[in-house]
C-alpha cells in the first residue's frame, strides 16, 4: 500500500501550503489566520516515479480542553496513530514555543516516525533558523518553505527513506482480479459483498459505518479466482468517536491503490453528492478500472429513476468509460452484470498491446486530425506500450512537449476504441527524442562565408 505522510503542527504553520504543494492542487483552503483546517483533507503525490498518500491536518493545539479546537486536536492525534511517516511542522520566523514542546512530547510517546520541519524558513541561514528547535529532541530539524518549495522535494525524499520496508507501497503481484467496494457510509458496500460471496461474510447493518477495516476476502466464481476488498466504513453500530470515523477515508484510499478494479456504489435513493464525485475523481487519478453500481434501485418508481440516470450523466461524466449497473444488493439483483464488467474492466486494464498495432492506430488519428500547431508541427513516429493498469501509451516523436490536454484526450478516446478497452482509463505519455545538432555548431560553406563578409562590408558603409 501507499505510504502515508500525515501533516502536524500547530495551526498557521503552513500546513496547509504544503499539503497543496504535495499534492500539486489547491485542495486545502490557505490563509494568514489560524485554524481555517477544520477537517482532514487527503491527497495523493508523487515525487519521481513514488507515489504516497499526504493527510492534511488541523491545527494541534494540546492546551485546548473544549470546543472546535479539542475536536481538530483529537482527530489529528487519531491521524498519527495510522501514519507511516510524521511531518511536524514549526514555524521558523516565531521559533520554539511551549505549544511546540508539547507536541513533541505526544509524538514521542506514539513512537511513529516524525520528520521535524522548520517552515519558513525562505531567506534565512540554515544554522540561524534550526539552532533552537533541537531542544525538541526529535532529530535534526530540516528547514523547508512550503511556499517557496525550498527543500520539499528533499524533504519528500528524506521520509520516504525513512520508512520500514512494509511501507513502501509495492503491490502485490497476483493473476487474478482484485476488486475494492467503495463508496458513501450506508450505500450497501458490505451488502454487496455479501451478495457477491453468497454468504454474510461481513458484518451489514442498516447504519451506516459498521466496518471500519479493510476487509481482504479471497473467493472463487465460475472457475476463477478473486479478491475482494470491502473498504472501511464509518463507524461501528452504537457510538463510536467521531475522528475514528473519518480517519477511516486513509483505508479506503489505501485498497482503492491495492486493487485492479474498482466498484463504485452510490445510494440510487439519494443523489450523487459531492462526496461520490470525490471518490471516483481518485479512483480516476489513481489509473484503476471502474464499475459503477447504482444501489437501491428496487425501491424506486420510474421518474426518481430516470432523475438519478440524469444526475450520473451530469455530475459523473467523466466517467463515461465505466460500465454503468443498476443493482439491489440486499435482493441479489443485477449481481452477475456486475461480476461480468469487472473480468472486462479488469482484462482491459491489463490488455497487452502489440506495437505495430499502436502505430497504425497512431497514424491513422493523425491523418484524421493533425494536432495543433505552435512554433513547429509535432510530429509522432511511433507508439508502444509503457504499462498496465491503467494501460500506459508512450508516443516518440519531435516537438511533443507543446501538445495541449485536449488532443491527448482525443488520442486516449481513440486507442480506448480501437482496441475495445471498456472499463479502464487509459493513458499516454509523449516522450521526444533529443535532437542530435543541439548545441553544435555548423562551419560556414564558402558561399556562406562570402555572404556573412559582403553583409559585414554592407554594415561597415553604412555605420561607419
Amino acid at each position: 500500500m501507499l505510504p502515508t505522510l500525515v501533516l502536524v503542527g500547530r495551526p498557521n504553520v503552513g500546513k496547509s501550503t504544503l499539503f497543496n504543494r504535495l499534492t500539486r492542487s489547491r485542495d486545502a483552503l490557505v490563509a494568514d489566520q489560524p485554524g481555517l483546517t477544520r477537517d482532514r483533507h487527503y491527497g495523493r503525490g508523487r515525487i519521481g516515479e513514488r507515489p504516497f498518500l499526504v493527510v492534511d491536518t488541523g491545527g494541534l493545539e494540546p492546551v485546548a480542553k473544549e470546543g472546535i479546537l479539542f475536536e481538530m486536536a483529537k482527530q489529528t492525534r487519531q491521524a498519527v496513530d495510522e501514519a507511516d511517516i510524521v511531518l511536524f511542522l514549526v514555524d521558523g520566523r516565531q521559533g520554539c514555543t511551549p505549544q511546540d514542546k508539547i507536541i513533541a512530547e505526544q509524538l514521542r510517546k506514539t513512537g511513529r516516525p516524525v520528520l521535524l520541519l522548520v517552515n519558513k524558513a525562505e531567506g534565512m541561514q540554515r544554522a540561524a533558523v534550526t539552532n533552537e528547535f533541537f531542544e525538541l529532541g526529535i532529530g535534526e530539524p530540516l528547514p523547508i518553505s512550503s511556499a517557496h518549495g525550498d527543500n520539499v522535494t528533499e524533504m519528500v525524499e528524506l521520509a520516504l527513506e525513512e520508512l520500514p520496508p512494509q511501507a513502501e507501497g509495492e503491490k502485490e503481484k497476483s493473476d487474478h482480479p482484485k476488486l475494492a467496494i467503495v463508496g458513501r457510509p450506508n450505500v450497501g458496500k458490505s451488502t454487496l459483498v455479501n451478495a457477491i460471496l453468497g454468504e454474510e461474510r461481513v458484518i451489514a447493518f442498516d447504519q451506516p459505518g459498521t466496518t471500519r477495516d479493510s476487509i481482504y476476502i479471497d473467493f472463487e466464481r465460475g472457475g476463477k479466482q478473486y479478491t475482494i476488498i470491502d473498504t472501511a466504513g464509518v463507524r461501528r453500530r452504537g457510538k463510536v468517536d467521531e475522528a475514528i470515523e473519518k480517519f477511516s477515508v486513509i483505508k479506503t484510499l489505501q485498497a482503492v491503490e491495492d486493487a485492479n478494479v474498482v466498484v463504485l456504489v452510490v445510494d440510487g435513493r439519494d443523489q450523487i453528492t459531492e462526496q461520490d464525485a470525490h471518490i471516483a475523481d481518485f479512483v480516476l487519478e489513481a489509473g484503476r478500472a471502474l464499475v459503477l453500481a447504482v444501489n437501491k434501485w428496487d425501491g424506486l418508481d420510474d421518474y426518481q429513476r430516470e432523475t438519478v440516470k440524469r444526475d450520473i450523466e451530469r455530475k459523473l461524466h467523466f466517467l463515461s468509460f465505466a460500465k454503468l449497473h443498476f443493482i439491489s444488493a440486499l435482493h441479489g439483483n443485477g449481481i452477475p452484470g456486475v461480476l461480468k464488467s469487472v473480468d472486462e474492466a479488469y482484462a482491459a486494464a491489463m490488455a497487452k498491446l502489440p506495437t505495430p498495432q499502436l502505430t497504425r492506430v497512431l497514424i491513422a488519428a493523425v491523418e484524421k486530425q493533425q494536432p495543433p500547431r505552435s512554433q513547429f508541427r509535432p510530429k509522432m513516429r511511433y507508439a508502444h506500450q509503457g504499462g498496465s493498469n491503467p494501460p500506459l501509451i508512450v508516443i516518440h516523436g519531435s516537438a511533443l512537449d507543446k501538445i495541449p490536454d485536449s488532443y491527448r484526450r482525443y488520442l486516449e478516446r481513440t486507442f480506448c476504441e480501437a482496441f475495445k478497452l471498456q472499463g479502464t482509463p487509459l493513458r499516454v505519455e509523449f516522450k521526444a527524442g533529443k535532437n542530435p545538432f543541439e548545441g553544435r555548431k555548423r562551419p560556414l560553406t564558402e558561399s556562406e562565408q562570402r555572404t556573412a563578409h559582403r553583409a559585414r562590408i554592407r554594415g561597415r558603409r553604412l555605420y561607419g
